[in-house]
């Protein structure tokens, strides 16, 4: 080793590190740590430029040491955090999570979609099934959301009517059979309902009640769908229903109607209903008339179309049927119930066996598909 050279070498070395920002002490120790590796390393291998060696391998040192001082301070700044020994806190944080990545930074789609993957954990796919789009715009849609807020501290709270759009979906997924999650859905959206004054958590925890209560009868034994015609209405939740028809008339006492207040009073009309025979259809299309106006959806007016053929005939409902968009989920399968209602058993088994090819789960394929046997099974009898 040329001590002579090391001595003439560190101060230019110290300066390069000072003027790029590192303070002198941290500048200082680093190019010791370089001195040390030139003496571990030079007599074998000596560089051909020493002083950029030098400042090559103290920069990256002084850089290695700033990254674990700070990582050190992180780690004493959640010591200095860290609670107490002792029992955990009862406090349930989960609600607070779907506020904040409700983040008023993301459209309310971004948001809906990101705390769904985030916090209820859904996959892409199933979130995309609960939008109606392709899951490759679902999953664009996710990616921005994440850079969206990347590096965004979640400080604000979201609107609540996206974190009840968020509860609605989480319930919708667990309410298929997918994901079990329309339980704790309702458990969130009753602590909602104790802790913010809006009649629409009241509406959207009714509606969760109506429907969940109806949950045991939707399927058979073997697992096959039961369309709620057919339900046994004995094995409805008596209980959930009483408690849901309270939550949605102390709601609608308050005279803000929103989307969810409309759909609970749906649920409720069915609920109430000692038979299939009895259910009060034309107070149901009055209150998808409602809804259609305050949501503009396209699912609304082709469940409107079911409900108009009920109180007004299948002809009735082939009509409002016809002005709708025939790529609409489940476009051709209430099409096809339609028709049979209307006595046109061939184009209704055609259109449920073209039906099961789109149904978006097997449930409802097989469904489709029994629907589709039972009219051929009855067209050749029939011969």
């Amino acid at each position: 080793m040329d001590e002579a050279l090391i001595r003439s070498l560190t101060p230019g070395v110290l300066t390069v590190l000072v003027r790029r920002g590192a303070d002198f002490a941290a500048a200082e120790d680093a190019v010791q740590d370089a001195l040390v590796e030139a003496v571990r390393g030079w007599p074998n291998d000596p560089p051909r430029d020493p002083k950029g060696w030098l400042v090559t391998v103290a920069w990256r040192r002084f850089l290695d040491a700033s990254r674990a001082d700070t990582a050190r301070r992180r780690r004493e700044d959640r010591v200095e955090e860290e609670p107490a020994p002792g029992p955990a806190s009862g406090v349930d944080d989960t609600l607070q999570l779907y506020f904040l990545c409700a983040h008023p930074s993301l459209t309310p789609s971004s948001a809906v979609a990101l705390t769904l993957r985030a916090v209820g954990g859904l996959t892409t796919r199933q979130i995309a099934r609960a939008y109606l789009v392709p899951e490759a715009t679902m999953a664009q849609r996710i990616s921005r959301a994440k850079r969206t807020v990347s590096g965004v501290r979640f400080d604000r709270p979201g609107d609540v009517a996206t974190v009840l759009r968020v509860l609605y979906l989480v319930f919708n997924e667990g309410y298929s059979g997918d994901v079990d999650l329309a339980a704790e859905a309702i458990r969130l959206t009753r602590q909602l309902a104790a802790s913010v004054d809006h009649p629409e958590v009241a509406g959207l925890l009714a509606l969760m009640l109506l429907h969940h209560a109806r949950r045991a009868a939707r399927t058979a034994p073997d697992g096959s769908l039961v369309p709620l015609a057919e339900q046994d209405r004995g094995r409805w939740d008596t209980a959930s229903i009483a408690q849901g028809v309270r939550i949605l008339q102390a709601a609608l006492a308050r005279d803000r109607l929103g989307e969810f207040q409309a759909q609970a009073a749906i649920a409720a009309l069915h609920a109430d209903a000692p038979t299939a025979g009895e259910t009060d259809w034309v107070q149901i299309v009055e209150w998808y008339d409602e809804l259609a106006r305050l949501t503009d959806n396209p699912v609304v007016r082709l469940n409107r179309a079911v409900a108009v053929s009920e109180a007004d005939g299948p002809r009735a409902g082939l009509a409002e049927l016809a002005t709708l968009d025939d790529t609409l989920p489940r476009h051709t399968a209430v099409a096809a119930y339609l028709h049979e209602r209307d006595g046109d058993l061939d184009t209704a088994a055609r259109l449920y066996a073209e039906a099961a090819h789109k149904a978006p789960d097997l449930a409802e394929r097989d469904h489709l598909v029994r629907q589709a046997a039972r009219l051929n099974s009855r067209h050749r009898q029939g011969r």
